[in-house]
């Protein structure tokens, strides 16, 4: 194989419209890869830009259940395995290992789509035992990603919750949300919903690199507004804030987001599990170099001197000066802008009535 079609594999470069710049292994891989040069290669051929490859996955459950004191809910759905807008601080990269497949490139460019996720969540939502608490879409990665336009699994779940009046919230970086206000309208006006905008910065050059297939920022905000005026509860999540590359936007985005509707804000610290830290670290080193080492070290002093620190009650907010001023910087922008805590919306569960299992004689009785 030839240098040019390694180089984006195994050397960190600049990939226009990818948040990893190399396809660095997973830490389960059998195989390593390691460049040869057959005298092909040219410097000037810039590198390749990979595509995006979808496989059909056939999920045998959908609903995930945790029992972490950090999240606000216990059951999350993920339509999608690996998310395209290839956000290069996503904690969710690492989960492609386990498919031995390389929590950089690989994780916005090869996706796996559940395509019966809709008839696997009429089945669990029908069991005898099922007790209702609130779904969330997009814990791990983006039910709004781009592939959703042609796959409508996302679509499909939510026609499932809707039709069994199922409390659903959902947290997305997409302005594909809107295109589900027709579903999302009429479960507001039941107490059923809420929809959580992902914006931590304001600067539409640096999301192009750090969240690249995204929703620009701008136009998040614009999302919240429509949100808004349809009658669908909506919150701002400043997430991850990155300390000395996205935490100077904070108050600008909580102000902003409140003005145009948003009634509850949350936020997290950035976090660096497993092979991320070297990935983020890539990014720093190809977009941000003169602060690369300065944002690292303000990294560590948020997690007791390591990269992560992946302990409960510390892992999303950080510990120490930093953490604690990222805290009080929060709480003193919600107050002055009239924003309540993510946590302090309930919605209501008893509206619930179980889908009716499939029968042999149809919808006839």
């Amino acid at each position: 194989m030839a240098t040019h079609d390694l180089h984006d594999l195994t050397r960190p470069t600049r990939i226009k419209g990818r948040g990893a710049g190399s396809n660095r292994e997973g830490r389960f891989e059998g195989l390593a890869k390691t460049v040869e040069d057959d005298g092909w290669y040219r410097e000037d051929e810039g590198t390749p830009r990979p595509p995006t490859r979808v496989s059909i996955e056939t999920a045998r459950s959908i609903i995930s259940r945790n029992e972490s004191p950090d999240l606000p809910f216990s059951q999350s759905i993920n339509p999608y395995r690996g998310c395209e807008h290839g956000c290069n601080y996503c904690y969710a990269r690492p989960t492609h290992s386990y498919l031995n497949l390389s929590p950089g490139l690989d994780f916005e460019t090869k996706l796996f789509a559940k395509t019966n996720a809709a008839e696997r969540l009429r089945v669990e939502l029908a069991k005898p035992g099922y007790v209702c608490e609130p779904i969330t879409l997009g814990a791990n990665t983006d039910c709004y990603q781009p592939i959703e336009r042609e796959y409508r699994i996302t679509r499909e779940i939510i026609e499932v919750l809707h039709a069994c009046d199922h409390p659903l919230t959902i947290i997305t970086k997409n302005a594909m949300v809107e295109r589900d206000l027709d579903l999302l309208a009429p479960m507001a006006m039941k107490n059923l919903v809420q929809v959580f905008v992902s914006i931590n910065a304001l600067d539409n050059r640096l999301a192009s690199t750090l969240e690249p297939r995204a929703t620009a920022p701008h136009r998040r905000l614009q999302v919240i507004g429509n949100l808004h005026a349809a009658g669908v509860p909506c919150g701002v999540l400043v997430a991850p804030i990155i300390p000395a590359v996205t935490d100077m936007y904070l108050e600008q985005v909580l102000e902003q987001a409140a003005a145009l509707g948003a009634r509850i804000a949350g936020y997290t610290v950035l976090r660096l599990p497993h092979e991320l830290k070297d990935l983020f670290r890539e990014w720093l080193d190809l977009h941000v170099p003169d602060r690369a080492e300065h944002v690292m070290s303000l990294i560590r002093q948020m997690r007791g001197g390591r990269d992560n620190d992946a302990r409960f009650g510390s892992r999303m907010r950080g510990e120490g000066v930093y953490a604690d001023l990222f805290s009080q910087r929060f709480r003193l922008a919600c107050r002055k802008f009239g924003l309540g805590r993510s946590r302090e919306l309930t919605l209501d569960v008893s509206r619930f009535v179980a889908p009716r299992k499939p029968g042999p004689q149809g919808e006839l009785f």
